[in-house]
């Protein structure tokens, strides 16, 4: 890094890197995106053009030998993100990466593990963690406001796949078609689950639930053809804590409602939190709070210390929510003391705690946490 700047090159220049991470790098007046990669030249020479970043390439390995790059942002559209990222960190860059960087925990903690013993720092896009409205309830619960967290309720969920004809990304062409593929769990359930393990702050101990596949036939965006398509695209788990604590998490993107379609509840001994992180009129989130002694909820202001500078809530939600991540991460490379949130580590965790769901959906029963071994084989 050159005089406290942070120079960043993005790998992926599609929609969520052109809305989210691409504008929130350059909101941070301490960063500068000098570069882009893409295997799609049109995609690469739009953002380019639209950021006026003055490098671009095909091949995003051309890139970790600079000494001028400090971060690699990898925001591809192909997940996992494993490959990228484990290549980077090799190459003595920190690391962004959108979720999971595997669909393995064991490989998500080894990449944890190759940052911290290269003095490497990781973000995953836990995207709702740096949501205002969140990071206010985080300080709000580590205040005691709740006092001891009895339950905790999550979900996320959205109408973006209820209509078959809307395009899929591809579906793997040999997958078994009896065989449910975890998909909304991972993609859309990640997210709530790393703010349930952030709230609660007490060891995972056992998971049950089920997964369901409800539009069985859609349209593949690879191949413009309407096919069967047997995805979980709608789950709910339940999950108890050592501390006593339970939680249920639900997550789908065949369920009505609008982007981003995020809502944490908690309660506990002395009160109780719950935000929304849903686009409406106007406003992408909301947080009511209310206490063991008041019956009705109320909504409170976010206080203006938990956004980006000039951030309101009025501002799309994805530029909002990820110029605090950025943010974030640009203060923990550049403050050596700062310990980190949201890394590879937790991301091993939440991958972690997914795979034990897929384990409770297959062999239909209680499984316990942490895992050890492989996740079951079967086809229920």
């Amino acid at each position: 890094m050159t005089a406290g700047t942070l120079r960043v090159a993005v790998v992926g220049a599609g929609r969520w890197a052109q809305v989210a991470h691409i504008p929130g790098w350059q909101r941070d007046p301490r960063v500068e995106v000098v570069a882009l990669a893409d295997v799609n030249e049109a995609a690469l020479a739009e953002a380019a053009s639209a950021f006026s970043v003055p490098r671009v390439t095909t091949d995003y390995r051309e890139l970790l030998d600079d000494p001028g790059i400090d971060v690699i942002d990898v925001v591809t559209g192909n997940r996992p993100h494993f490959e990228v990222s484990w290549n980077a960190l090799s190459a003595g860059k920190h690391v962004l990466c959108e979720k999971p960087v595997h669909t393995d925990y064991e490989k998500t903690r080894q990449a944890a593990e190759l940052a911290r013993a290269n003095g490497l720092r990781t973000k995953l896009g836990f995207t709702f963690r740096y949501a205002p409205a969140v990071l206010y309830a985080k300080e709000l619960i580590d205040s005691g406001f709740v006092g001891e967290p009895y339950m905790f309720n999550g979900y996320e969920q959205n109408s973006q796949w209820i209509d078959p004809a809307t395009p899929l990304r591809q579906v793997d062409p040999d997958a078994d078609p009896a065989h449910i593929t975890v998909s909304s769990i991972e993609g859309y359930g990640a997210p709530i689950i790393d703010i349930m393990h952030w709230w609660l702050g007490s060891p995972l101990t056992s998971v049950v639930g089920t997964m369901r596949n409800f539009v069985p036939t859609r349209m593949i965006r690879d191949t413009g053809v309407m096919t069967r398509a047997n995805i979980d695209d709608g789950d709910m788990w339940i999950a108890e804590f050592g501390s006593g604590a339970l939680a249920s998490i639900q997550s789908s993107y065949v369920t009505v409602g609008n982007y981003p379609g995020i809502e944490a509840r908690i309660y506990g001994s002395e009160g109780a939190v719950i935000i929304r992180l849903v686009d409406e009129a106007g406003c992408c989130q909301t947080i009511r709070t209310a206490r063991k002694d008041a019956v009705e909820f109320t909504e409170d202001d976010i206080p203006v210390r938990f956004f980006p500078p000039g951030g309101h809530s009025g501002e799309p939600w994805p530029l909002l929510f990820y110029s605090n991540l950025v943010a974030d991460f640009a203060t923990e490379i550049l403050d050596g003391s700062r310990p980190g949130q949201g890394d590879f580590a937790q991301g091993a965790l939440v991958q972690e705690t997914i795979n034990a769901f897929e384990a409770s959906f297959r062999t239909r029963s209680w499984i316990g946490f942490p895992l050890s071994g492989a996740i079951p084989a079967g086809t229920p």
